[in-house]
């Protein structure tokens, strides 16, 4: 079970990683990079039990938003690695093959579109963006550059 679970660990690091060089090439082409800030405030507001906001940025800030944010978004990405791992055991971390990890990287868009996007205000599935068409595309993109990452990270600890 150890092995399974460094093994999750680094994959989950692994593709936490190439999801941030993805956003990062992104800019190149005129996207505006991801502002973890708003999250962090929402993990930082989730300790008093407060889930969802009319919009995050009205709500108390937190001094250290920022970093609480990388942070956040580091330890989701870790743990979807670890529960991907459990979930599809020694077999596929000895031999990995991507069509699993693109599912589950699919899967976990659920989290942001029914969770956090609801969380900092902007709606079920961004629905409340100005271009939530925009935004789900690239959530299904990011996360579809998470899933190679989780294959290609298992591919190299091999």
């Amino acid at each position: 079970m150890f092995d399974i679970l460094w093994r999750g660990l680094v994959i989950g690091a692994g593709a936490t990683i190439l999801m941030d060089l993805w956003a990062i090439l992104l800019t190149r082409f005129g996207q505006a990079a991801p502002n973890w800030a708003p999250v962090g405030r929402w993990f930082w507001h989730l300790r008093r039990g407060k889930v969802f906001h009319d919009s995050i940025a009205d709500a108390e800030p937190y001094a250290h938003e920022l970093a609480l944010g990388w942070i956040s978004h580091y330890a989701v990405g870790i743990l979807y690695g670890v529960i991907f791992a459990i979930i599809m055991g020694s077999a596929w971390l000895a031999a990995p093959t991507f069509l699993p990890a693109w599912i589950f990287g699919i899967v976990t868009v659920g989290a942001g579109w029914f969770l956090l996007q609801p969380g900092l205000g902007i709606g079920w599935a961004a629905s409340k963006h100005p271009t939530p068409n925009k935004v789900r595309c690239f959530n299904l993109l990011a996360h579809t550059v998470f899933a190679l990452g989780l294959y290609g990270t298992a591919l190299i600890i091999g």
